[in-house]
C-alpha cells in the first residue's frame, strides 16, 4: 500500500465535523454555567454539572490571562501525575494562536445517590467523583474559519465542598498538546504543531506545506483560506490516539486529513495529521505529493458532501498531488497495475466498476485500498486529459451540490455521458495505461 494514501476520517459534508513564542492576546470564549449550583454537599445532578462547568471555565480564563497558578488550582492536588501533565498542557496552549477556547459540559454521570425511593435525588458526598461528557471547542487565529470540536470525558472529584478536575476518563479524545511538550512553527501558508521533534525538523514541514498550498491554488479555482495546519505527533501510536483509532489502522499511512463541522456556514477546521514513521520514509517528491493531496482536501472541504463519491474526492486530491511529478501511470498505480496484468494470480483485466466508498476504508484489505485510490486517480486523470481540467473541477463542484445518486446526473451535465458509459471508458483507459 502506498504511503501516500489518506482518508478524511470525519466529516464528509456533515456526516461526522513559527507562531510567536510570546502569544498575543487570546479571545477565549467562556461558556456560562449551565445551572445555578450552590456548590454545597447534597447538590443535585444539574448543580453538579454547573459546578464542573465552572471548573473548566476557570481553566479557560487562566489560559487567556496566562495565569498558570489559577489553571492548576482547578486540578485535584491529590492527582500528582495528572497535575504534572496539566502544567505541560497549560504551557502548550499558551504557545498556540488561540482565537477561541471553551469546554461545554453536556452531561455528568456516576453521581452517588442517597435518600429514599420517594425523592430519588442524586447526591454527591465528600471525596466522590463524577464523569462529565464535555465538548471541546477551539479555533486558531488566522487558520480556522470554524472551531475544531472534539468530545472528551473528564473525571472530577469533590474536596471540601469544591469540585476539581481529577483525570481523563476512558474514551476521551486525545489532543496533540496533551502528548508532551509542544513546538509550534509557522510558515508562509502553514502552521506546524509537533511533539518530539525540533524546530528545524518542523520548519522542513512548513516548506513542503507552503509549496502544497501554492500547488492547490494553481488548480482549485474556488476561494479557501489558503492555509493548512499540520500536527506531527511523536510516533504512530500517538497518531492513532489523535485519530481515535489503532496503530494497525494507520500503518504505512503518511498523513490523514480530518475535519468536523458544527454548522453549514463554511468549511470546518481541518487538521493534517502526519505519521512521522511513514512520512519519514518518503523522498522529496513523495512528501510534496502527500501534503499537496492533503491540502486539496482542506481546499475542497466546503464543496464536498455526501453526494461526492470517494473515487472523485480522493482521485482529484491525487491528481493535483501528482501534477508535475513526471510519474508514469504504472509507477503511480503499482497495485492496480499488478491487478490488471494478473501478476498476483487475480484480476487480469480492469476492475468491473469504479471503486465504491467502502473500498477506501483503512485497516482492511491493503490491496483493495490501493486499487481504490489508484482507480480514482486514473478516473480523474482521464477526465482531465479527455474533457479538460476545467471539466474535472466542474464535475467536482456539480456533484457537491446534490445528493446521491446525483453522480450520474452530474456526469451527464458536465461530460455528456452517464455513469455506465463513463465506467466503460474508464475501464478501457485503465487497461490502455496499465495493461
Amino acid at each position: 500500500m502506498s504511503a501516500a494514501y489518506d482518508h478524511r476520517v470525519v466529516a464528509r459534508g456533515r456526516e461526522h465535523g513559527t507562531w510567536r513564542t510570546l502569544p498575543t492576546a487570546l479571545a477565549v470564549a467562556l461558556v456560562a454555567g449551565l445551572a445555578t449550583a450552590c456548590g454545597q454537599p447534597g447538590e443535585g445532578a444539574d448543580g453538579t454539572r454547573g459546578s464542573v462547568q465552572r471548573v473548566l471555565d476557570q481553566q479557560a480564563a487562566a489560559v487567556r490571562e496566562g495565569d498558570e497558578r489559577r489553571f492548576l488550582a482547578a486540578v485535584d492536588s491529590g492527582a500528582e501525575e495528572y497535575r504534572t501533565r496539566q502544567r505541560v498542557v497549560f504551557r502548550n496552549l499558551r504557545k498556540l494562536p488561540l482565537a477561541e477556547l471553551s469546554h461545554v459540559v453536556d452531561e455528568v454521570s456516576g453521581v452517588h445517590r442517597t435518600g429514599g425511593p420517594r425523592t430519588g435525588q442524586p447526591r454527591v458526598r465528600e471525596g466522590e467523583s463524577v464523569t462529565a461528557r464535555v465538548r471541546l471547542r477551539y479555533r486558531l487565529s488566522g487558520y480556522d474559519t470554524e472551531p475544531v470540536i472534539a468530545n472528551e470525558r473528564l473525571t472530577f472529584v469533590r474536596r471540601a465542598d469544591r469540585w476539581y478536575l481529577h483525570s481523563e476518563a476512558p474514551g476521551s479524545r486525545s489532543q496533540l498538546w496533551e502528548q508532551g511538550e509542544l513546538s509550534v512553527v509557522e510558515g508562509d501558508r502553514s502552521l506546524v504543531l509537533g511533539v518530539g521533534a525540533g524546530r528545524a525538523s518542523l520548519k522542513r514541514f512548513t516548506r513542503v506545506a507552503d509549496g502544497a498550498v501554492r500547488a492547490v491554488n494553481r488548480s482549485w479555482p474556488r476561494q479557501w483560506p489558503g492555509r493548512m495546519v499540520l500536527e506531527a505527533p511523536r510516533n504512530l501510536r500517538d497518531m492513532a490516539r489523535l485519530l481515535d483509532g489503532t496503530p494497525e489502522t494507520y500503518q504505512g499511512i503518511a498523513a490523514v486529513t480530518t475535519g468536523t463541522a458544527e454548522s453549514d456556514r463554511g468549511a470546518p477546521a481541518d487538521r493534517v495529521v502526519v505519521n512521522p514513521e511513514a512520512y519519514g520514509l518518503l523522498g522529496p517528491s513523495g512528501r510534496r505529493s502527500v501534503l499537496t493531496h492533503e491540502a486539496v482536501h482542506v481546499a475542497t472541504r466546503a464543496h464536498t458532501t455526501s453526494g461526492t463519491p470517494l473515487w472523485l474526492s480522493e482521485g482529484v486530491a491525487d491528481w493535483v498531488g501528482y501534477r508535475g511529478s513526471g510519474r508514469t501511470a504504472t509507477a503511480a498505480a503499482p497495485v492496480l497495475t499488478r491487478f490488471v496484468r494478473g501478476a498476483d494470480g487475480v484480476g487480469g483485466a480492469a476492475p468491473a466498476r469504479l471503486p465504491g466508498d467502502r473500498a477506501f476504508r483503512f485497516g482492511r484489505d491493503p490491496e483493495a485500498l490501493g486499487r481504490a485510490y489508484e482507480g480514482g486517480w486514473l478516473a480523474c486523470r482521464m477526465i482531465a486529459e479527455r474533457w479538460g481540467e476545467r471539466r474535472l473541477i466542474d464535475l467536482y463542484l456539480t456533484v457537491g451540490e446534490g445528493e446521491r445518486p446525483e453522480i450520474d446526473r452530474a456526469l451527464r451535465e458536465v461530460l455528456g455521458i452517464g455513469e455506465a458509459e463513463f465506467t466503460e471508458r474508464w475501464r478501457a483507459y485503465v487497461e490502455d495505461e496499465l495493461g
